[in-house]
């Protein structure tokens, strides 16, 4: 298989503009101590901006080729570990300290990826990562508005989003058809829940989307859910609950 197909199997575009990198370094500012997780790192070029002296660096790559490179190009000045596994199937390591998760991230499994760190957000200080623009403005939703739907109220529950700047195509080596967005998650703190909720909680949303068409009330009738106890107008649609009122609901509801 050549080089170009192992890319266009991985859906890698690797990052080439300097002024874009750099404002990617700009926003994650990496600190002495820190320890970072970057996923799918590629030849390094995001790599080189947060590699500083007595950063702990663990770059996880699926393509072999990547790996490689990688453990001839870096000696230092950062401790680096290379592991050649799918994100998806990585778990995170326990350390004494939060860990920082940055990448540019593969537009096919991009959404896998947000949804998989949701389990660890207690581990995580923050995370930064270059994705689809459409994906970022529906990660960023906000509540009544169109990207308010199933993906933004999951994040939501467990982190803080903020969309910080768009790239175009052109700073990419391969070109993608569309443009994207660099984007910050900081877990969400003082929550009077646990990850424990996550699963329950993820269903009552799908659920609640289940037909565009029909409110809150009838997507969540086989909930048999007493409206009176909730401050929810049941006639309300599920874009215009907020995160909050779903946990509420998942609280009190199995499904």
């Amino acid at each position: 298989m050549s080089s170009r197909d192992i890319r266009r199997k991985y859906a890698q575009n690797y990052l080439k503009d300097p002024a874009v990198l750099f404002e990617m370094a700009n926003c994650i500012k990496p600190k002495e101590a820190d320890s970072f997780l970057e996923i799918g790192p590629g030849r390094g070029a995001l790599t080189n901006q947060i590699n500083k002296l007595d950063i702990n660096i663990i770059c996880v790559d699926i393509d072999s080729n990547n790996i490689n490179y990688m453990i001839d190009k870096f000696q230092g000045p950062a401790n680096f570990k290379f592991i050649n596994q799918d994100i998806l199937n990585f778990e995170l390591p326990n350390i004494d300290s939060k860990l920082r998760i940055v990448g540019n991230l593969p537009y096919n499994i991009s959404t896998q990826i947000m949804i998989k760190f949701i389990d660890d957000f207690e581990k995580i200080e923050d995370m930064h990562f270059l994705v689809q623009k459409e994906v970022a403005q529906k990660v960023n939703g906000k509540i009544s508005t169109k990207n308010w739907g199933k993906l933004a109220l999951k994040i939501s529950a467990f982190y803080e989003t903020e969309v910080l700047f768009d790239v175009p195509p052109e700073a990419f080596d391969i070109k993608p058809k569309v443009n994207s967005s660099f984007i910050r998650f900081i877990p969400r703190k003082n929550l009077n829940y646990d990850i424990s909720i996550k699963d329950n909680l993820f269903k009552v949303i799908d659920l609640a989307f289940s037909s565009k068409r029909k409110n809150i009330k009838n997507n969540l009738k086989s909930l048999n859910i007493s409206w009176d106890d909730f401050e929810i107008n049941p006639a309300s649609r599920s874009e215009n609950l907020s995160v909050d009122d779903f946990i509420k609901i998942a609280k009190e509801y199995k499904i």
